[in-house]
């Protein structure tokens, strides 16, 4: 059901759009018609293909590392009370900066190659996985808590056995939204500088006024968003059973 409504929606979003070019009558060099592009996508799908593994690489590694930095984060903030007088201001300050303005810094510092795109993904992943499991952490059932210690469970023993398995819904909400957004984060380190990937592809073709192809690339990116999110939720399903689902 819910992949026949994504289909659908996909379906409306592309009438839609042909809708637009048709009653504005706009040139193919402004917005080409979703029929052009999806011949470009098939026609050009080698080329696509060669620019999707590398984007695809730095987005699963940054979705990795940047869901584990958050994990460790949360697990820090809530264990150790004076680590939030340091992580918290750390965790609004990797917000405060646009990602934009220190994506060349990181090329400068690591290089053209993955590393550098791969810390973007992680910078853009790691807030909303530690403020969502955070979050989850500090929301315990303090009854559970309160029966814990009464029984003399350790502060380890009720962090593991009730503190984090109660917080894992919370968790699976945060990890959604990386899923969401770690492809982003790799492309803007291709805009900044890289000689691969899908965005470094887009830039080429805006430049060259290729209009259709990067549209294409556009398209791949929604794409890849779409599998890694559905994935990463079906995965979270199956191994959080006990979150509750809200209609």
């Amino acid at each position: 059901m819910k992949l026949i409504r994504l289909l659908l929606i996909i379906i409306g979003l592309l009438l839609l759009w042909q809708l637009v070019v048709w009653l504005f009558q706009l040139p193919p060099y402004i917005l080409p018609t979703p029929g052009s592009v999806i011949y470009t996508w098939i026609a050009q799908a080698s080329l696509i293909w060669a620019q999707t593994k590398p984007t695809l690489l730095e987005t699963i590694l940054g979705l990795f590392f940047g869901a584990l930095s958050g994990i460790i984060g949360a697990l820090l903030l809530i264990s150790f009370k004076p680590m939030r007088l340091w992580l918290l201001p750390i965790l609004v300050i990797s917000q405060a900066i646009p990602t934009f303005a220190i994506a060349p810094l990181l090329v400068v510092w690591f290089g053209y190659g993955e590393a550098s795109k791969v810390i973007t993904a992680m910078i853009m992943i790691f807030f909303p996985v530690t403020t969502a499991f955070y979050d989850g952490l500090r929301r315990t059932n303090l009854a559970w808590l309160a029966l814990a210690k009464t029984m003399g469970a350790s502060h380890l023993a009720m962090l593991w056995q009730i503190r984090i398995p109660s917080a894992l819904p919370a968790l699976a909400s945060g990890l959604r939204v990386a899923a969401a957004i770690a492809p982003i984060g790799a492309i803007v380190g291709e805009w900044v500088g890289s000689s691969h990937g899908l965005g470094f592809l887009m830039l080429n073709a805006n430049g060259r006024l290729q209009i259709n192809l990067m549209f294409a690339a556009l398209f791949t990116i929604t794409l890849i968003t779409l599998i890694l999110y559905y994935t990463v939720d079906k995965i979270l399903r199956l191994a959080i059973p006990w979150q509750v689902e809200r209609s």
